[in-house]
């Protein structure tokens, strides 16, 4: 059995915690504007999933996450394959990347803000500009681990450099620029929610703040369960599809 399939064993300890905060709350009886009872957080999750602004807000924030990550994770490839392929553009390169990427995603938000106001366009370019760096190091990290026998094989077959890429680096490369690629969603998806909460009136992030700001603290907890929620199936579903695509090589790993 894959040691990495969920056991339900591990939902004993919380579910017995959250028995004892509803019976604690109930039983102290007080009112409270920042903490609500479990059962109430599932009632407003129930309401909000009812009208339709949980849905809503939930496609906004992962349209705005996924646009910016398929941007700036796309660029972030293909400049990790040329600095990976090419260790004079990685030497030309050296300096604007390390002025670039200890960049705040956050500090962004004012430019962008200005440069496209409020909106998808300012998400998706500070998401983008977040996923690039990621994406690009460790594209470059997997090039640097291909087997060296297989640049000497695609020489020996006369291989052009496009076909070097297609045949040879791409698929040799692509279980660690997947892992990559997985690691990008959850950063995508934590700014996304982020600039949402400082800046952008959108998406579930927004939807924290309302509740905060409209004293509706089961609101805010629902909202807070969901973003969990969303978060642990895009990873579920996308190690199901890593599984997958790639259960030939583990074979042969174990084989080897």
């Amino acid at each position: 059995m894959d040691a990495r399939r969920l056991d339900w064993r591990g939902l004993v300890l919380p579910l017995a915690l959250l028995a004892l905060a509803e019976a604690a709350m109930r039983i102290n009886g007080t009112a409270s504007d920042a903490l609500a009872r479990p059962s109430d957080v599932m009632l407003a999750l129930w309401e909000a999933f009812a009208d339709g602004t949980v849905l809503t807000a939930s496609l906004e924030t992962l349209g705005a996450a996924l646009g910016g990550l398929a941007l700036g994770g796309g660029l972030g490839l293909l400049a990790g394959l040329w600095f990976g392929l090419s260790s004079r553009a990685e030497r030309w390169s050296l300096l604007s990347v390390e002025l670039l990427r200890p960049i705040p995603s956050v500090a962004l938000i004012p430019v962008s803000m200005l440069v496209f106001g409020f909106g998808f366009r300012m998400e998706i370019a500070i998401v983008a500009f977040t996923s690039f760096w990621p994406m690009m190091i460790l594209t470059q990290a997997a090039l640097r681990q291909v087997e060296p026998r297989l640049y000497e094989v695609a020489q020996v077959l006369g291989l052009s450099a496009p076909e070097r890429v297609a045949k040879i680096v791409l698929p040799a490369a692509a279980p660690r620029v997947f892992v990559a690629f997985r690691l990008g969603v959850g950063i995508a998806l934590v700014v996304a929610v982020t600039v949402e909460i400082a800046a952008n009136p959108q998406g579930l992030g927004f939807g924290l703040m309302s509740a905060q700001q409209n004293l509706r603290p089961d609101l805010m907890f629902a909202l807070l369960l969901w973003l969990g929620a969303l978060g642990w199936a895009l990873s579920a579903g996308l190690l199901a599809i890593e599984r997958h695509c790639f259960r030939h090589l583990r074979a042969s790993e174990g084989q080897s």
